[in-house]
């Protein structure tokens, strides 16, 4: 994982809106993107696999956030099925709680993103509750887990 530049947006927006991703994850503008890379409450990293390629990406939001909670607000991978997923989910949590004094990293998923769901439980994250039909897609109304990993709870990989 590593800082997000800028001539790199054109990759994160083609695997954002890859349809492997798209009705998976929320959609930003190239501007949103844009502005995100100088905004100190948001951290825009890309996923680099052993050999380098770049895999995917990941947003956080909240790094300023008074009550200490950092938001995943987005993870999406190219490469499926090859443990990116649970790879980055290890690495992120370790630098939020040694990078930062974050108490709390939620995010939320749809409720039926079961490789996601599961990715996330591997990592520690604990379901805390369901935001019913809350997120309107494609004209149909879906429903969105909400999930948490304290730093409590929080053990840094060996």
């Amino acid at each position: 994982m590593r800082k997000t530049e800028l001539s790199e947006l054109e990759f994160v927006l083609a695997t954002e809106t890859d349809k492997s991703n798209a009705s998976y994850i929320g959609q930003w503008s190239i501007e949103q993107h844009t502005d995100s890379l100088s905004n100190e409450d948001i951290a825009h990293f890309i996923i680099e696999n052993a050999q380098g390629d770049r895999v995917g990406y990941v947003i956080l939001t909240g790094l300023k956030d008074p009550h200490k909670a950092v938001c995943m607000k987005r993870i999406a991978n190219r490469i499926k099925d090859r443990g990116y997923g649970k790879a980055t989910m290890k690495q992120l949590l370790n630098w939020v709680f040694e990078s930062t004094d974050a108490h709390r990293v939620w995010l939320h998923v749809k409720d039926y993103n079961q490789r996601a769901r599961h990715v996330y439980e591997s990592a520690g994250f604990v379901t805390e509750g369901l935001l019913r039909e809350s997120y309107l897609y494609e004209s149909k109304f879906e429903s969105i887990v909400v999930m948490s990993v304290l730093r409590t709870e929080y053990r840094a990989p060996l």
